[in-house]
């Protein structure tokens, strides 16, 4: 073999390892962190007996397996378009082989829910994990009376600087997030293996005799744990989300790594809790101040910069869903900032990123304490999970993978069996991630149906129709010159804002293109192609991906469109009814489409016309 060939091979790998080192900061964050909370949540309800533990542990072994693993890492990702995953695309791969109107429509509301839900649990992810970090200073000598309103007021200002620094981007610094949690999952792994050690019969925890045991001799607590148990399993939802960034193979490879790293944490606090059956509150500090007080504070930093890292995961992830819903037009438009150069998925939208962080802040100041946030943080994860069982479900039924197909609806089954258990969280203050989840959910199911009403109340024109108009008038008038862009929703139907510029007003260019945009089933990818219609008008039909960041710009400069004006429709909503006016008051505040692609103010003019729905 020659020496070239070598290095391109060491080259490959390489780049292939460093791929698993992004995921594990890109990815697992979040179920990364899940140790320094969990058990301890679970032995506020259940003393830490021997026979206790050996059920706990054996529940949290068996929810990664059957929740992370299977659902996610096996069945899920095995699932894609051009690479990407998420709820988005499960919807998209199920919807042609459904031919029943009210199934599409119910799909897709199951779809509206999982976005949703993803939201309220967002919220509630970052609260929980930086204020369990920041919960550790008390146990730092001298700090051990800290004020609950200091630790809150520190973990507000983590928060602060989170959601501040997104603006700028985070690209620069998240190529650090990798080594990070690295060293993060190596640290959890270390200590727990140093007490594992202590006594390998802890390990025996991983038969499912003993949940099953566990659950038969207590039955009503074992129904209140999973709702706790579910802890260990949150984050397990972004193997899927974040695929079309990574690739399967390096997630996979990642996910191997991060659960046994997360096994050896959860075992190694169970077999410490054996011997300390005081340190409940927070097994995971109690038992890295026993194994190292001196390394314990630099653990503690660590802690927060992994918690820091979790709660990035997230936000990046609900920018990436929410523009999704924008492009596919279930939700209203907002502004959005690009803040890489180089990656284009790499957005900003202001007006999402501190709702989120007042919610953050609205979180730690409601709760104060993370075990108190651990009552209300699961419900929304295990409300997504059980979509997204139900979902792949149906995927496989229809492909005729019964293999699939069955570990699909056992792990659907499961996610809803954990879901039904955290029903029982909502007077404890789950009821805060429904209310959030709420918010995007109502969002969504108004614009939808407002946009449906206000496009019949248009009352659009039939391309052909508009045709013979034009073709007469056309020849007749005098003509601007230059080239004018005119939107439209549908490349079949013209709006009736351009038949009454064109043909009232008498603005009619040189030359007129129509353009219409239109989201396709693929995730990725840019179609465009122009036609004439007629003499001096063209239609320029632009087939985008529901994940792709549309340069529209560089598509008119490729098609050698030099515009001179932009016309684009400028509704008056007008309604007796609350809920429109409600749409009307999002639609006045939302960019219009013109603007959401970041054309040139100067060139754009809105079309006013009212509306009556």
């Amino acid at each position: 073999m020659k020496v070239e060939e070598v290095y391109v091979i060491l080259r490959e790998r390489i780049k292939n390892e460093m791929m698993v080192v992004k995921a594990l900061g890109v990815v697992y964050g979040d179920i990364g962190t899940s140790p320094i909370y969990t058990i301890a949540i679970i032995c506020t309800l259940i003393a830490p007996t021997i026979e206790n533990l050996y059920g706990i542990l054996s529940f949290v072994f068996w929810t990664m397996t059957m929740l992370v693993t299977i659902q996610y890492a096996w069945l899920a990702t095995s699932l894609s378009k051009r690479g990407e995953g998420g709820t988005v695309v499960l919807v998209q791969l199920l919807l042609p082989y459904i031919k029943n109107a009210k199934a599409v429509g119910a799909v897709s509301i199951l779809g509206f829910f999982g976005v949703s839900l993803m939201i309220g649990d967002g919220v509630i992810t970052p609260a929980i994990s930086i204020l369990s970090a920041v919960e550790g200073i008390i146990l730092i000598p001298d700090y051990e009376e800290t004020p609950k309103i200091t630790l809150l007021i520190i973990a507000s200002l983590i928060a602060f600087a989170l959601f501040a620094v997104q603006k700028r981007g985070v690209e620069k610094v998240a190529s650090a997030f990798g080594p990070i949690m690295v060293v993060w999952f190596l640290s959890l792994a270390s200590v727990g293996l140093y007490y594992v050690a202590q006594d390998f019969t802890i390990f025996a925890a991983m038969n499912p005799l003993y949940a099953l045991n566990f659950a038969i001799e207590h039955p009503f607590i074992t129904f209140v744990m999973l709702a706790d148990v579910l802890l260990a399993a949150t984050g397990g939802e972004a193997l899927y989300a974040d695929m079309g960034h990574l690739g399967r193979l390096p997630i996979l490879k990642g996910w191997l790594f991060a659960f046994c790293a997360l096994i050896l944490s959860y075992y190694g606090q169970g077999a410490f809790l054996l011997s300390h059956p005081d340190a409940i509150k927070s097994p995971l500090f109690e038992m890295t101040k026993d194994f190292s007080p001196a390394l314990y504070v630099p653990f503690l930093i660590l802690t927060i910069m992994a918690t820091v890292i979790a709660s990035q995961a997230m936000i990046s992830g609900i920018f990436s869903v929410l523009y999704q819903a924008m492009t596919t037009r279930i939700f209203p438009h907002f502004r959005v900032d690009y803040t890489s150069h180089e990656l284009r998925s790499q957005i900003y939208v202001g007006s999402v990123n501190w709702f989120l962080f007042v919610c953050v802040i609205i979180m730690l100041f409601v709760f104060q304490e993370s075990g108190k946030l651990a009552a209300a943080y699961g419900l929304a994860v295990a409300g997504a999970m059980s979509i997204t069982g139900i979902l792949m479900s149906m995927i496989f039924a229809y492909r005729n993978e019964k293999i699939k197909m069955l570990f699909a609806i056992a792990s659907g089954a499961t996610s809803f069996i954990f879901f039904m258990s955290c029903l029982m969280k909502i007077p404890h203050g789950g009821y805060w991630s429904l209310i959030i989840a709420s918010i995007p959910l109502g969002l969504i199911i108004l614009y939808t149906q407002g946009q449906k009403r206000l496009y019949k109340s248009l009352s659009p024109i039939a391309k052909n129709e508009f045709l013979l108009e034009y073709n007469e008038q056309y020849p007749k008038g005098t003509h601007i010159k230059g080239v004018a862009l005119f939107f439209a929703r549908q490349a079949d139907s013209i709006p009736a804002y351009i038949a009454k510029t064109m043909f009232q007003n008498g603005i009619m260019y040189e030359r007129n293109i129509i353009v219409s945009v239109k989201p396709s089933s693929e995730p990725l990818g840019v179609n465009s192609e122009l036609s004439p219609l007629s003499t001096g008008i063209d239609l320029l039909l632009i087939h985008v991906g529901y994940m792709e960041m549309l340069n529209m710009e560089k598509i008119l400069k490729e098609k050698g469109i030099d515009e001179r004006t932009i016309f684009y429709g400028d509704e008056e909503i007008v309604s007796k009814k609350l809920h429109w006016k409600l749409f009307s008051l999002v639609k006045n505040i939302s960019p219009s489409f013109a603007s959401f692609y970041n054309f040139p103010h100067e060139k754009l003019i809105g079309v006013s016309r009212r509306a009556e729905i």
